[in-house]
Order: C-alpha cells, then structure tokens, then sequence
C-alpha cells in the first residue's frame, strides 16, 4: 500500500500561490501616508507680534489665565479643574480607553481555565445502579499572533488612548476658556454696573438744578420732566444689569463645579488686565492644539483599523493543552487510570462570509479618508481662529485708543454744555444730548474692553493654551493624562 500522503496530488502552483497570498497579507501593512497640510509661513498683519520661542522650549499648556492678573480668576480655574463635572466625565473616558488598551493587550497572553464538576444518576433501564462521577479538568490555549492582528489591535487602543488624553486636555482648555470668558464679562457687568451709578447720581443732581432753576423762574416744566424721565431711564438700565450680572454668576457656579445658589462674587473689583499674546509659527499649531493632536491620533486608529480588517482573511492558528481526571470518587481522582491529557493545534479560516469581509475593509477604509479630511479641516479651522482672533486683537486695540479720545471730548462738551445751560444761554435738551453722548462713550469703552477680553481669550484658545510664556504651580484633580 502506498503511504497516504502520496495518493493526494495537488497542483504544484496552488499551494506557492496559496503561500504567497497568506505572506502577502501578513506583510501588508495599512497605507498611513504622511499627512502634509500646507502651512503658511505666517500669518496676516502680524509684525505688531512677536513670534514664541521655538516649539521645543515651550512648556505644556499650563496656567494661561494668570496673564490676566486676576487673582479669583486664579482660584476659579483651579476649582474647575478639581470639581467639574464634564472634565470629569471625560476624564472616565480616558480611563475607558486605558482598560481597552488593557484589553487589547491581553490577547497576547494565553488563556487558561479550570473546571470541576460532579454527577450522580442511573442509567436508562438500569434505575438500581446508581454511578457517581467526579472529575475536574484544566485547559490552556493560545493564538499566536502570526499575521499582526493583535499588535495592530494593540496599535489602535494606543492610538485611541492618545486621542482620549488629547481631547482630555482639549475639553479641559475649552472650560477654562469658558470659565475666563463669563469671569471677565462678569468684571465688565460689574464696570457697567458702577458706570451707571455714576450717571444715575449725575443725572440725580441734574434733575435738582433744574428743579432750582424752575422755581427761580428760568427753566420750564417740560425741562423738569426730561430730567426726571432721563433719570428713571438710567435707573431702568441698571436694574437690568442685575438679571446679566447674575446669570453669568450662575454660568461661572457651574463651571467651577458650585451650586449656584449658594454662589457669589463680590462686586467693585478692579478690571484684570489685557495680556499681550505673540501668536508664534503656524505651523506650532499642530503641536501646541490638543483638539489637533486628537484627530491625528483617530487617522492613526483608523489606519490601524484597516490592517484589522484586512487580516480577517488569514487563517487563525491556536494552540491548545488540556489534562484532568474523571473518577467515581475524589480519592480516585489522583490515581493514574483516571488521568487524561490531549494537546494539539487547531487552524480555522473562514471560506465564505457573503462579502461581510470586503464589506468591513471598505467601510474600514472610508473610515480613514474620513479621519484624515476631519484632520485636515480641523487644521484649517485652527488657522482661521488665531488668524481672526489676531486681527481682532489688533483691530480692536486701535479702535480701543480711538475710543478714549471720543470720551475725553464728550467729557468737555458735556462740561462746556453744562457752563452754557447754567448761564441760559442753552436749552436743556443740550444737557440731555451732551449727557447721552458722555455715558454712551463710556459704556463703549468698556464694551470694547470685553470685546477685547474676548479675542484675547479666543487667541489663547486657539493657540493651544501655550504661547511660549506659562506659568507653573499646582494640578488639577482631572490632569492625570
């Protein structure tokens, strides 16, 4: 009889072919192209800026708030980082991601299991024999990873844990610049606020002239009653102040992770002052933004994705151990005659799947083209922010100088007008434009002021919270990753 091996004839070109399709796929590695995003060289309208130092001096994203100077600011932003509570939702996804990394990981270990049972029944036809079984059994297997499925899985979960910790850190700047935003605002409201005492007493007094001058026979009623509704008018405005005043109170409690109840600032604080913010290097853009570093760490997670799926053509080899004993009783259990052992390998491979596979690598593949046009817009969109948020620096700071002067000369106009109604020369709805014109400069200087606040904020933002100048000290409670 001819050995069994020799009656199985196969074509000698299916199994090179075979061969070179199974070491074709498991040298194949995902496409992963280098991402260049086209950089400008700088940005418009910048040379009243001076550039940061190089990338590689500057510090992580640190306290950027302190360049306002503002010491409950300070204090704010740190019990937001310990207390907030969407910080700390997202904090509990980070460590999701590290317990799947954990998991991916795992799948390089063996996996071994041990069981034990016992029984006692009859036999069909047989119901006076009664048999005991005890028995107890440990198993091993193992798949080793021959074609890079568990190590690209492994590269994902890291991908996807960076990406965790960058939009950790990217949540985290987008609530502090929240919080500095409703803090400064409140500051204005605050400015605002004392503003407008000021008019309601200048306004008070205004209406006491004219009352004096009505008695003494040179001013008129109506002069009386413009004076009197241009004072409740004044009134009205600040009272309103108050619904503003507090809901950005109630906005900044919840940020900081308070009940708004029981929150409150005290009012009369001086304005925290305008940083000035060299913008840097676009291209530092990409390594200062966490929101950016995220997204590259999804194209890299999907890139990795695509190698997944195209392994699910390859066999799957595991290699298994198992040994234990079955006996009538536990003392029998450690005898020889009831000892049992196998080990062996198995090699599975899906024949046909109706397309499943092609389909999961095509979807896999979109996945990556849409993670890399996610990156690259979110790259676009970086630029645009700083870029506006500079211009608006820029612009605002001159419109803020133009402001002054509009309000030095309301000033003496109002003065000069004042002069002129004392001495008749004037009627007193001059008072009234004049008064109008002097309050409605003042409010617009602190109008731009937070508009100024604002862009300075945004700026920061966009810029990664980092410009080449932090300030160091204490961490937050959510700063782990």
């Amino acid at each position: 009889m001819k050995p069994l091996h020799s009656t199985v004839r196969r074509p000698p070109g299916a199994a090179a072919a075979l061969l070179a399709l199974l070491l074709g796929a498991c040298s194949a590695e995902p496409p992963m192209p280098a991402l260049r995003t086209a950089m400008p060289a700088a940005y418009a309208a910048t040379s009243a800026w001076r550039q940061a130092p190089p990338a590689a001096s500057m510090p992580a994203a640190g306290q950027w708030w302190k360049a306002f100077g503002d010491p409950t600011l300070d204090t704010l932003e740190v019990e937001l980082s310990r207390h907030n509570q969407s910080l700390a939702a997202q904090l509990a996804v980070y460590d999701q991601a590290q317990a799947a990394l954990r998991q991916a990981r795992a799948a390089y270990a063996p996996v071994v299991s041990a069981q034990a049972n016992a029984s006692r029944g009859a036999a069909a036809g047989a119901s006076s024999s009664v048999d005991n079984q005890v028995g107890a059994q440990l198993s091993a297997s193992w798949e080793p990873d021959l074609w890079g499925r568990v190590r690209l899985q492994v590269e994902q979960g890291s991908a996807q844990l960076q990406a965790s910790a960058d939009t950790l850190r990217s949540t985290r700047l987008s609530l502090q610049a929240s919080l500095a935003q409703g803090y400064l605002q409140l500051r204005v409201v605050d400015a605002q606020d004392l503003l407008a005492a000021q008019t309601v007493r200048a306004y008070a007094r205004a209406l006491q002239l004219t009352e004096q001058r009505l008695r003494a026979g040179v001013a008129t009623a109506a002069d009386v009653a413009q004076a009197r509704t241009q004072l409740l008018q004044a009134q009205t405005s600040r009272t309103d102040l108050q619904v503003t005043r507090r809901q950005l109170l109630d906005a900044i409690a919840v940020l900081a992770g308070r009940p708004a109840p029981r929150f409150d600032l005290a009012s009369g604080q001086p304005l925290p002052r305008l940083p000035r913010i060299p913008a840097g290097l676009p291209a530092q853009l990409l390594l200062r933004r966490p929101d950016l570093a995220a997204a590259l760490q999804q194209v890299r997670a999907a890139n990795a994705q695509i190698g997944i799926s195209q392994r699910a053509w390859l066999p799957s080899l595991t290699l298994g151990a198992s040994g234990g004993s079955q006996a009538a009783t536990l003392a029998g259990l450690l005898r020889a005659p009831s000892l049992y052992w196998s080990l062996g390998p198995s090699l599975a491979a899906t024949l046909f799947d109706g397309g499943l596979r092609g389909a999961q690598l095509a979807s896999s593949r979109a996945a990556y083209r849409q993670a890399v046009a996610n990156y690259r817009q979110d790259v676009l969109q970086a630029m645009q922010q700083v870029q506006d948020n500079l211009a608006a620096q820029r612009v605002l700071r001159e419109e803020a100088r133009q402001q002054d002067e509009v309000v030095q000369s309301a000033r003496l106009s109002l003065r000069l007008v004042l002069s002129q109604y004392k001495a008749g020369t004037v009627s007193y709805l001059n008072v009234i434009t004049a008064q109008t014109t002097a309050t409605a400069a003042r409010n617009a200087v602190l109008a731009l002021r937070q508009r100024r606040y604002a862009a300075a904020v945004n700026l920061i933002a966009a810029l990664g919270g980092q410009w080449g100048e932090s300030h160091s000290g204490p961490e937050g409670a959510a700063e782990r990753p």
